[in-house]
């Protein structure tokens, strides 16, 4: 039996896919301390269930996913928007220095992606879907770019890159304790905001809330930008490069942001966030809803070999690079840490690793501020074109 779903219908579906994986996930300790998303939860639930009805013959879905690049686009406009210079400038130097090492390591993660694919035989793209397109960019990125890799010959781009980015969710948060614990002893670092075994408090910050009234001009402000974001999307395919459409939302939303700074409060920064966090939600589940994880059966040797090599190379390069650059101290070790977390997951991952580096030897907030805010921004907006330099490269 085949049952066909118009564009609404596909939408409800994604919702309910939500519903489920969310309630999956408030009942499975597992995933809230892997940070699992709940579309991740419940999109592979899904893909699994309907690859069961197709290999048994009692039902074909057939889905309509047009809005699923609408709400991607809308996701990476409001990524942009968190791309504030005055926020940059605040993180000073060690920011500086953070964002280029970042950079750096995007290159290395495609290399080790692309040098191990070439030992296995597989498609180079793969590589790089299993470098920094899934392991800093994580499950949006892989999905982004995963049609592009098909359209390319990279057969199952999509699936590769997702089935990295969830691994790199579920180790991101191992290996960063190991190496921040490995440099405190080794070096014998402590916190500078412990003084006689007190904890110095920080100022509380102020939380401030969304304003109702004006979310209506939050979403014409986003949709404005993605609108000017096709036009910088076409003139950046000028160039001869193969960009994907979401890089010039991305880069539309940063636009806007610096150049409405100062009107861009807080509470109105909270709106964008909503509606970048429903974007994502709708966009997520639907990506996951089609995924065909079972033609990756042939690939899961030479995956798992390079996931795992990807999840080395970055304790490594935190263990020498980052510890070293970011001033060889305890917050450079919390920082160590939290890019284990970055640069393999995502930046729940960071935090976490972070955290508990803090809750157990002490508050290390340049590293709280820095490292976050510099690693978001600047993978954010480099990922994109490293990701697009090693497509046109190796494609």
């Amino acid at each position: 039996m085949e049952i066909s779903l118009d564009i609404i219908q596909t939408v409800g579906l994604a919702v309910i896919v939500f519903i489920v994986g969310r309630w999956i996930k408030s009942k499975v300790a597992f995933f809230r301390t892997y940070f699992i998303p709940a579309p991740v939860i419940g999109g592979l639930l899904f893909s699994v269930l309907t690859f069961l009805g197709y290999q048994t013959g009692l039902v074909t879905l057939l889905l309509d996913t047009t809005l699923q690049d609408f709400f991607m686009n809308l996701f990476f406009t409001c990524i942009g928007f968190s791309v504030s210079v005055a926020l940059i400038k605040r993180s000073g130097k060690l920011g500086a220095i953070l964002a280029v090492i970042s950079v750096i390591f995007l290159f290395i993660q495609n290399l080790v992606g692309v040098a191990l694919s070439e030992l296995f035989g597989i498609n180079n793209l793969l590589g790089v879907a299993m470098g920094s397109i899934s392991m800093s960019g994580g499950i949006g990125s892989a999905a982004a770019f995963g049609p592009t890799l098909e359209a390319l010959g990279a057969d199952n781009g999509t699936a590769v890159g997702i089935a990295g980015a969830t691994f790199g969710l579920l180790v991101g948060c191992l290996i960063g304790g190991p190496v921040a614990k490995r440099l405190i002893d080794k070096n014998k670092l402590k916190s500078s905001h412990v003084a006689n075994g007190q904890v110095i408090q920080e100022e509380e910050k102020k939380v401030t809330n969304i304003v109702g009234v004006s979310v209506l001009n939050s979403v014409m402000i986003v949709l404005l930008a993605a609108a000017a974001g096709s036009l910088i999307s076409y003139l950046l395919n000028l160039t001869g490069l193969t960009f994907p459409y979401y890089v010039g939302c991305l880069f539309a939303g940063a636009i806007v942001r610096n150049v409405f700074d100062k009107q861009l409060t807080q509470d109105k920064m909270n709106e964008i966030d909503v509606i970048s966090n429903v974007s994502v939600t709708l966009f997520l589940s639907m990506a996951l809803m089609s995924l065909e994880f079972w033609k990756l059966i042939a690939l899961a040797g030479p995956m798992f070999a390079i996931l795992v090599a990807q999840a080395l190379v970055v304790m490594v390069f935190a263990y020498f690079v980052t510890f070293r650059a970011m001033g060889k101290d305890y917050e450079a070790a919390v920082m160590a840490a939290g890019h284990c977390g970055v640069g393999i997951g995502q930046t729940p991952n960071a935090i976490a690793n972070m955290e508990a580096v803090i809750e157990k030897h002490g508050p290390a907030p340049n590293a709280w501020f820095v490292l976050p805010v510099i690693t978001v921004v600047f993978i954010n907006i480099f990922n994109p074109v490293v990701i697009t330099l090693f497509i046109n490269i190796f494609s």
